[in-house]
């Protein structure tokens, strides 16, 4: 634990609604739900103004409908929020040298390492600065936690949402920690949670005063153990500016389940093509393919294939992943595919023969769904994919769009043959007016995310 509390951890609040707020005049101050808009689709973010609705991220977008019939609901604008997330990560690298991003709106920072900070009150004074550039740039809001370690940063950031900043000092952690509930630490989830509460530990003072040996017996020596130093407020863990990512994947979750094995052959193909080339984007290879299916049920299987060499060719990951689905029961139906390449590299194998070559049989993976970092974002949650070209044009709501008289706008909503555009853009003072036109209007085109700031970056298409 250090002696001051030089940990920063930044959140940025309601991250993708509030960057769509900002975009939008005529959505500011209201509920904005941004998800999956299918009948499977899921809420990525839901706005504070939703949430007391009592929407939340991870909610199914039919739940959320129900609870909030009136809010915005749009598909995500992922370049957009990149752009946004780079102009704050810019931000935070002016800090330290030492920074540490968790996902697009998430990061830890160490003050000390960059000469920022290296008392409470300097790193107060960093972290308002912080604050204070982030509105001036994005126009967005961020909240801040400063700790002497990084559980108790994040934990300070939440307490700071939104929009604030809370400074844990160091020598008050377990006062701080021992009456909030077990969940509150790393790595206690739902079941382990359970599993406390049944052996009568709810709160974090319950798992300091059960002691090591106690929880060790519980949930195991590495999990146990670790359970109790975080309970006392230890927690070593330093700042790695690089954070390498895992694997590259993508998947789609279907509006309907797919029940012919042709169909769902195909679907895998084009998901292995869409994942190479984010692969080959990102300058990467793989040599681990893995595919991933959803069943009817919900019950989630993973196969995985290690090749003898890394690959970004497509033909040898369409390959890899057809014969894992041949391992796979799809009787019943599929709700969703995903194929994935781990164990990356910074070169790839030449030798094509050797890639085709099966380096290992299929495994079984866990039923459960584990999680995989992505090194690019889907466009859409919940499988709403833009359509390649030559497709029918689709409108999703949300989408940039542009008029050929009527200039910048975005889609609040499309059926029927008929798509209607709100015009108006980040800087206007008032909400704009509203539009409707045949879906295949020839003056209507796909356009481009506008800066929320004037003189800000772009986000590229929508």
């Amino acid at each position: 634990m250090r002696a001051a509390p030089t940990i920063l951890h930044l959140d940025m609040d309601a991250f993708f609604a509030a960057a769509e707020q900002a975009s939008k005049p005529s959505l500011r101050g209201k509920p904005v739900v941004v998800g999956g808009l299918g009948p499977r689709g899921v809420v990525s973010t839901a706005s504070y103004e939703a949430r007391r609705f009592g929407v939340h991220s991870a909610m199914p977008m039919a739940q959320a409908r129900r609870l909030a019939p009136n809010a915005a609901y749009l598909v995500p604008r992922f370049q957009l929020y990149r752009a946004v997330s780079e102009q704050v990560m810019e931000l935070l690298g002016r800090l330290s040298p030492l920074v540490e991003p968790l996902s697009l709106d998430e990061a830890f920072v160490d003050l000390e390492a960059g000469g920022a900070a290296d008392s409470s009150a300097s790193a107060q004074v960093a972290g308002e600065r912080l604050r204070a550039d982030i509105l001036a740039v994005t126009g967005l809001s961020g909240s801040v936690g400063l700790a002497g370690s990084k559980m108790l940063a994040k934990i300070a950031s939440e307490e700071a949402k939104p929009d604030g900043l809370v400074v844990i000092e160091p020598g008050t952690e377990r006062e701080l920690l021992g009456p909030k509930n077990v969940r509150i630490l790393p790595g206690v989830g739902p079941a382990t949670g359970e599993h406390l509460r049944r052996a009568g530990m709810t709160t974090v003072a319950d798992l300091a005063e059960a002691g090591e040996d106690e929880l060790v017996r519980l949930l195991g020596k590495a999990h146990g153990g670790s359970l109790y130093r975080m309970a006392l407020g230890h927690d070593e863990r330093p700042v790695v500016a690089e954070r390498d990512a895992k694997s590259v994947s993508v998947e789609d979750t279907f509006d309907v389940d797919l029940h012919d094995r042709v169909r769902v052959r195909l679907e895998v193909e084009r998901l292995a093509d869409r994942c190479v080339g984010r692969l080959r984007a990102a300058g990467r290879s793989g040599r681990t393919v893995v595919l991933k299916v959803r069943r009817y049920d919900f019950s989630t299987l993973t196969r995985s294939e290690t090749l003898r060499g890394p690959t970004d060719d497509p033909a040898v990951v369409r390959e890899a992943a057809a014969r894992l689905l041949e391992a796979v029961d799809t009787t019943g139906g599929v709700r969703l595919l995903g194929v994935g390449v781990s164990g990356l590299a910074d070169f790839t194998q030449e030798d094509l023969f050797a890639q085709a070559a099966v380096g290992g049989a299929a495994e079984a993976g866990p039923v459960e769904e584990a999680p995989v970092e992505v090194v690019a974002a889907a466009p859409a949650a919940g499988g709403e994919a833009v359509p390649e070209e030559g497709a029918a044009r689709r409108w999703l709501a949300g989408h940039d769009v542009r008029h050929a008289e009527y200039g910048a706008g975005w889609v609040q909503g499309s059926g029927l043959g008929r798509v209607t555009v709100r015009f108006e853009v980040p800087g206007d003072r008032v909400p704009g007016r509203v539009r409707t036109f045949a879906v295949d209007d020839p003056s209507l085109e796909a356009g481009e995310a506008l800066p929320l700031v004037e003189g800000g970056v772009s986000g590229g298409g929508g």
